[in-house]
């Protein structure tokens, strides 16, 4: 994601160019919040979907986790670049107008569509909320936003630095590709194999039994 970040920034700012670093960095961090804000909207809301259809259709059983982890798997090679139909972008080419109104909208239409560098990983959270009941499964999906809108948030904080470290990851494009692939392609196989549920298991057992909580 983070290669999309001056641009979005400088779209829900209204701002661009050497403006972009001038302006009160006020400005930036609301427009980047609201952003975040919309697309968290929309995948909360798919995320509470998806739990509350896989439990309606009653999907039970161990296959059902195998079957999510093959996809996830697949996921994990679209998100190294395998598969050309699925590096394209799907997206609403309407624009809602540029500035802090537009903000929150553009993050809905940008959680809509896909991206090969956004919709795999997304999947595989999806695929990872199985099980659980729609306000988890929602709750979950708000933590992997937070994951996703983090980057927005903090460069706008500090514009400078954060630009400064963006050109690293630029530079090792390939690289971030191909270990963020690795991940979901690791978590793919556990959840194939029946590891991942296992030692999802096991840390709720320990949680329950040997966590105590202060209050």
């Amino acid at each position: 994601m983070l290669p999309l970040v001056p641009g979005y920034l400088g779209y829900v700012t209204g701002l661009s160019g050497t403006a972009l670093h001038e302006r009160a960095k006020s400005r930036m961090v609301l427009g980047a919040t609201l952003f975040v804000l919309g697309f968290s909207v929309i995948f909360v809301l798919i995320g509470a979907v998806f739990t509350y259809a896989t439990a309606w259709l009653r999907f039970e059983g161990a296959w059902v986790v195998q079957v999510l982890g093959i996809i996830v798997v697949f996921m994990g090679l679209i998100f190294m670049g395998a598969f050309g139909f699925f590096q394209r972008e799907r997206k609403i080419t309407r624009r809602p107008p540029d500035g802090l109104l537009g903000a929150p909208v553009l993050g809905a239409t940008f959680g809509i569509g896909w991206a090969p560098c956004m919709g795999p990983t997304l999947a595989a959270v999806l695929a990872l909320v199985y099980g659980t009941d729609p306000a988890r499964g929602a709750l979950l999906v708000f933590i992997y936003c937070l994951g996703l809108g983090m980057p927005f948030i903090l460069i706008s904080l500090g514009m400078q630095r954060g630009m400064r470290a963006l050109d690293f990851f630029k530079r090792h494009k390939a690289a971030v590709m191909r270990t963020g692939g690795g991940v979901l392609i690791g978590v793919g196989l556990l959840m194939v194999s029946g590891i991942w549920n296992r030692w999802v298991f096991a840390l709720q057992d320990w949680f329950a039994n040997e966590i105590v909580m202060p209050i």
